[in-house]
């Protein structure tokens, strides 16, 4: 009972810290997407953005420039607390890529909000190192189920993300604590999440599972392919480019130059209009690759955000473009793609799960499940979090 008394407390603060954080956030990118949408020429200044983001990483953040790997870190090898910093750095951060056409998601801001505001309560309420870690996946959850409406996801992700094959439910209380807080909190403020229709999930049947482990493989692949091509493209400029500025404003040229070559925003920022619209009828079976670039791209310079946005964008018009070959709903393989995708990069199959069917439907929940343990299997053992460690190989094969 004092330990339900004391983590209660603890993680209601975490999740009006968190909540809060991500509210700011969401409202933030709704802001910043409508302008850069309204004003298109801001794309053009989307390398100066990306040389200010950098200098100000460069002199006033290099101790959180680690990002969410500094927080996997800090969980399994606790040292000093996160400086405060790191809040309002990667919210401003955040807030100008996407005002500037960049294409970067929000989980990542949202976690290192929800980890860094947790971490300040550490010297306050004198916690040892281990009850460090755990504040510290509390926050993680807190940051994770309030930027995308997902609790049960959040709470899970908190404690799968650390190691693959092996959970820390150690932590299972805080973290579900914080995550179900922190989505409540989100919505107090008045901020509302995208929803996302799947009308009709066909009964399980034999034909059905096959659809969906084939699905499930070209999923795991792909989150797979996207990051190694995101750290190919991060190692390949640090090896070429020094100063660390000028990164992300050459990563800038070439996202903007791009966008204007094409004639279209439909592959920057969020991407929440298509990904809507792959659950409504069939899109342009090249989108999820040309998403995949752009965001490769982004992200590999050193822009501000996350992946799993553009994630979920890459798998929702993947598993649509699925829909010309498979006879399963393109809705229901649009959702698949959503999460199982992000399953795979992640390494976070039972979270992903758990979004799809507080998304989806439990229905549609069960596919999705399918697809998503196939896409973990199928991805690799290296992600798009580098500080996730190997706690068990996925099967027996890997060496």
């Amino acid at each position: 009972m004092p330990y339900l008394i004391r983590w209660s407390a603890i993680s209601l603060v975490i999740g009006a810290l968190a909540g809060t954080a991500s509210a700011v956030l969401l409202a933030s990118l709704d802001w910043a997407t409508a302008t850069r949408e309204s004003h298109k020429w801001l794309i053009a200044l989307l390398p100066i953005a990306g040389f200010a983001v950098g200098l100000l990483y460069k002199y006033l953040g290099s101790s959180v420039e680690g990002g969410n790997n500094l927080l996997l870190e800090q969980i399994h090898d606790p040292r000093s607390v996160i400086p405060f910093r790191m809040t309002p750095l990667v919210l401003l951060g955040t807030f100008l890529s996407h005002l500037f056409g960049a294409s970067a998601g929000r989980e990542g801001t949202a976690l290192q909000t929800g980890a860094s505001l947790a971490d300040q309560l550490t010297s306050p309420l004198k916690l040892t190192k281990h009850e460090r870690r755990i504040l510290l996946m509390a926050g993680m959850s807190g940051g994770f189920a309030s930027v995308f409406g997902t609790p049960l996801a959040g709470a899970v992700f908190g404690f799968e993300v650390l190691a693959i094959g092996r959970l820390q439910y150690d932590a299972i209380l805080p973290c579900f604590l914080a995550a179900v807080i922190a989505d409540r909190v989100t919505l107090m403020w008045g901020i509302h999440h995208t929803i996302y229709r799947i009308p009709f999930a066909p009964p399980s049947s034999a034909i059905g599972v096959l659809c969906a482990i084939i699905a499930g493989i070209a999923f795991g692949l792909t989150g797979m392919m996207f990051a190694k091509a995101t750290h190919g493209i991060a190692a390949i400029a640090k090896r070429l480019i020094a100063f660390a500025p000028l990164r992300p404003l050459l990563g800038g040229v070439i996202v903007a130059a791009a966008v204007f070559a094409l004639g279209t925003t439909r592959y920057i920022g969020l991407g929440i209009p298509t990904i809507v619209a792959a659950f409504a009828g069939p899109v342009p079976p090249w989108d999820f690759a040309m998403k995949f670039i752009f965001t490769a791209v982004t992200l590999g310079a050193g822009f501000k955000g996350g992946e799993v946005t553009p994630l979920f964008f890459i798998g929702a018009t993947l598993g649509n473009a699925l829909g010309y070959i498979l006879p399963l709903p393109l809705p229901l393989l649009a959702g698949m793609g959503f999460c199982a995708v992000f399953a795979g990069a992640a390494n976070t199959p039972l979270a992903s799960t758990l979004m799809a069917m507080e998304l989806f439907g439990a229905d549609a929940g069960l596919y999705a499940g399918i697809a998503c343990v196939v896409s973990y299997l199928f991805s690799g053992h290296a992600g798009i979090y580098r500080s996730q460690r190997i706690a068990q190989r996925k099967h027996n094969l890997a060496h």
